[in-house]
C-alpha cells in the first residue's frame, strides 16, 4: 500500500508543481528580469513589460493545465494503480504538456508585442 502512495504522489507532482509555480509567476512573477527564475525566452526577457507578460500569462495557463491535468491524472492511478510502464507514459504526457505551454505563450507574446518589445497598437 505505501508503493501505492509512493506512486499516487509521482504522477501528481508534475501538475502541482504546474499549479503551485503557476500561481506564483501569475501573481507574484520576479520582478527583475533574471537568468535564474520565472518565464525565461529572448522574446520575454526584451524588457519590463514583455516580462511581466510573459509571466503572467504562462502563470495563468500552467495554474489551468495543472487541474486539467492533476484530475485525470489522479483518476488515471486509480485504474491503472501501480503499473510502471503506464505510469511512466503519463509522466511523459504531463511534461510535454508543461513544456509545450511554451507555444501558446510564445504566440501572445507574438501577437502583443513587436521584436523590439514595444507593444502593438
Amino acid at each position: 500500500m505505501e508503493y501505492w502512495w509512493s506512486m499516487l504522489s509521482c504522477d501528481c507532482i508534475i501538475p502541482i508543481i504546474m499549479i503551485l509555480y503557476g500561481r506564483m509567476m501569475w501573481k507574484h512573477y520576479p520582478k527583475k528580469i533574471n537568468n535564474y527564475t520565472g518565464y525565461r525566452t529572448k522574446r520575454s526577457m526584451k524588457n519590463a513589460d514583455t516580462w511581466k507578460f510573459a509571466n503572467e500569462a504562462c502563470g495563468k495557463l500552467w495554474w489551468i493545465l495543472g487541474w486539467i491535468v492533476l484530475i485525470p491524472s489522479f483518476l488515471f492511478h486509480l485504474y491503472y494503480g501501480t503499473n510502471e510502464t503506464t505510469l511512466t507514459i503519463l509522466m511523459i504526457i504531463q511534461c510535454v504538456i508543461m513544456i509545450g505551454s511554451i507555444i501558446p505563450v510564445e504566440i501572445a507574446l507574438r501577437k502583443t508585442f513587436h521584436y523590439n518589445g514595444s507593444r502593438k497598437e
